[in-house]
């Protein structure tokens, strides 16, 4: 059995990695922490109730060094890091939820995080955990960057075509629609239901941290670095994610031939479905799925893809990883 702490338990993230790995027969959760909660974990999460016995807690490194091989770390960016550089370094296994591994240098974190990185040097140098682009380099990792959920529904759709040279990186935009419950538990006026029930809204126009995540993943798959329009929004439903970039083609490309396109490229993975059928959030609720396809309409490649943001954009992508760094089969407890 893999022990297994939660930092930062008391989120929606937190929640859905102990729901999945209560059901892995290789994983047993031993540490659940808070800085500042120090409830029984039923009493924040009552789902868990005579599932997960255990008390929230304040844990130093080395008590979290003693009781865990592996952690998921669901705290705020910069503070995860500070955290993480320390597990590290005892030898504990770690995966990021947080943004704080994601980017490629202490700049462009700077810039978008508005914070000093706090372990710099591995910026650049952290496994990006997109096992459909990145798999090989998952297994030996002692650090994972886990994939944001916005950034997920953008890559997966866009990468095989960006790879083959279908379209073009400098002119991509891409459309986005997220559940509420991707702003997190902490109270803030703008998801309250009163405020954001019967209503969407953009936010974040043109400087949304995702952007930059989204950019320097596809350039790596492509030969050059994608210039990315990314607008999210606001809807009034708990979970999901759609997604609709609008790119233009190199060359005359039909329907069918995206399709196969997208189809080959994923033929081999557990969790991306490429279909003719326009997907819906309620489609992949609840799983780890990303549902793909494609249209061509007004000499624009449109690329649609829904993902459950807090299962295939975070949690269950950070079991998906899990398993890989631990020689599990990828689907366990994801099917």
């Amino acid at each position: 059995m893999v022990r297994v702490g939660i930092l930062g338990a008391t989120g929606y993230t937190a929640l859905e990695a102990m729901k999945l790995l209560l059901r892995h027969p290789g994983a047993q959760i031993t540490a659940v922490t808070s800085r500042t909660d120090k409830s029984p974990l039923a009493a924040v999460h009552p789902q868990l109730a005579r599932r997960l016995e255990l008390s929230l807690e304040d844990l130093s490194i080395a008590q979290l060094q003693e009781r865990c091989d592996c952690v998921f770390s669901c705290l705020p960016h910069a503070a995860s890091a500070e955290i993480a550089k320390q597990l590290v370094e005892v030898g504990v296994r770690v995966v990021d939820f947080s943004a704080d591994y994601r980017l490629n240098d202490p700049v462009s974190y700077k810039k978008w995080y508005e914070h000093e990185h706090p372990d710099p040097a591995r910026l650049g140098n952290t496994v990006y955990g997109l096992p459909e682009l990145f798999r090989e380099q998952i297994p030996a990792a002692n650090l994972v960057a886990n994939p944001g959920c916005y950034p997920t529904s953008a890559i997966l759709p866009l990468a095989p075509l960006l790879k083959a040279g279908l379209v073009e990186p400098g002119d991509i935009i891409v459309d986005s629609k997220s559940g509420v419950s991707g702003a997190g538990r902490t109270p803030k006026l703008g998801t309250l239901y009163p405020e954001c029930n019967e209503s969407i809204s953009a936010y974040s126009v043109g400087k949304h941290r995702h952007q930059p995540e989204i950019e320097q993943i596809l350039g790596r798959v492509s030969s050059a670095t994608p210039q990315i329009i990314f607008t999210p929004h606001l809807t009034p439903m708990d979970r999901g994610i759609l997604s609709v970039s609008y790119s233009k083609p190199t060359r005359s490309v039909t329907e069918a031939e995206l399709l196969e396109i997208l189809s080959d490229f994923y033929k081999n993975e557990p969790f991306v479905r490429v279909s003719k059928t326009l997907p819906t959030t309620k489609d992949v609720a609840h799983t780890n799925f990303c549902d793909i396809t494609a249209r061509v309409n007004g000499g624009r490649v449109l690329l649609i893809s829904v993902i459950d943001n807090l299962i295939k954009g975070a949690s269950g992508a950070a079991v998906q990883n899990f398993n890989l760094m631990y020689g599990f089969d990828e689907t366990t407890a994801l099917l």
